[in-house]
């Protein structure tokens, strides 16, 4: 197995967009394609890894550019203010997360009818709303997402299966707002499930989080590793990926 990685360039309504793909080439046979979405900050070292990792067990990875041009935020603040800027128009912030699936999908070693989107805090809620969208997901993975929705009733439109995996003490994503997200779900005929880590914050997959100088945000090693079997065994289930 060699992985090869690079940008990936494409376009979303005009907006020039710079994800960054990892493959292994060298195999035959088609693989399953998994869109990344990463945090607010946007592409990064840390997304990077994640694909890394993922991309050793055989899918193609693409690590999607959610704010075009490649933007990597500087601070919290900036990537703040992205964030807000993209989802205060959803038909817009689906239309970027559609956009990078397309991308993924035109790949030569994908196979387009095992596809998979993944994400992290901001990039999470981007997963599940390019679920909400209708998109032709098998699987959808949420790690420390917000769980609110614009949109929440068109979690009836989700074709994939849902896994979001919860810090039970998130701040940030309160118990109001997994409620309401259990309710919406629970409407639906969608095979949906949560996990909640007992005692942990926001961030708990990435390491960085704890140099962040925000209680809200802490690494826990134990969730990450959990989450992460969590999301294999759901891959393992829905596209076949090894375990």
């Amino acid at each position: 197995m060699g992985l090869e990685a690079d940008f990936l360039e494409y376009a979303d309504d005009g907006v020039p967009c710079r994800g960054w793909l990892v493959r292994d080439a060298s195999r035959r046979q088609r693989q399953p394609g998994v869109i990344l979405f990463p945090d607010a900050r946007g592409v990064g070292a840390a997304a990077q890894e994640c694909a890394r990792r993922l991309a050793e067990r055989g899918p193609t990875v693409l690590v999607a550019d959610l704010y075009g041009n490649g933007t990597f935020a500087a601070d919290l603040p900036q990537a703040q203010q992205l964030m807000n800027e993209l989802r205060s128009d959803v038909s817009r912030w689906r239309r970027r997360a559609q956009a990078a699936l397309a991308a993924l999908v035109q790949d030569p070693t994908v196979e387009p009818q095992a596809l998979a989107a993944i994400g992290y805090c901001f990039g999470g809620s981007t997963a599940l709303e390019l679920a909400r969208s209708g998109a032709p997901l098998q699987a959808v993975v949420s790690f420390h997402g917000g769980l609110a929705s614009p949109q929440p009733q068109d979690a009836a439109e989700i074709k994939a299966r849902v896994l979001v995996c919860h810090g039970a003490a998130d701040p940030l994503v309160p118990p109001a707002q997994v409620a309401e997200f259990v309710e919406h779900m629970g409407r639906s005929h969608v095979d949906w499930e949560i996990h909640a880590y007992a005692g942990v914050v926001h961030g708990f997959t990435n390491p960085e989080a704890d140099h962040a100088g925000m209680p809200a945000l802490a690494y826990n090693a134990d969730a990450d590793r959990r989450s992460w079997q969590a999301m294999l065994m759901l891959f393992y289930e829905t596209l076949g990926v090894a375990l």
